[in-house]
């Protein structure tokens, strides 16, 4: 048994989005909106003064977990 404004699908009575999607991109847009904690900044600005090294010309970079082709 459903109500008027929701169907079985759970949506609401637009029925466009579901009636969750509103809570979640209110919890979304609250998440977004929060500011960096200090400790990511300060790691953000170490990372940022670190010299990128330049791969040479023959080095190819390893796949993770190691090579077992061999």
């Amino acid at each position: 048994m459903t109500s008027d404004s929701q169907n079985q699908s759970g949506k609401g009575p637009d029925n466009t989005s579901p009636k969750w999607a509103n809570g979640l991109r209110q919890l979304y847009d609250s998440v977004v909106d929060e500011p960096l904690p200090d400790s990511f900044t300060d790691l953000l600005a170490q990372l940022d003064a670190k010299p990128v090294a330049e791969p040479s010309a023959g080095h190819k970079p390893k796949a993770e977990g190691g090579d077992h082709t061999s």
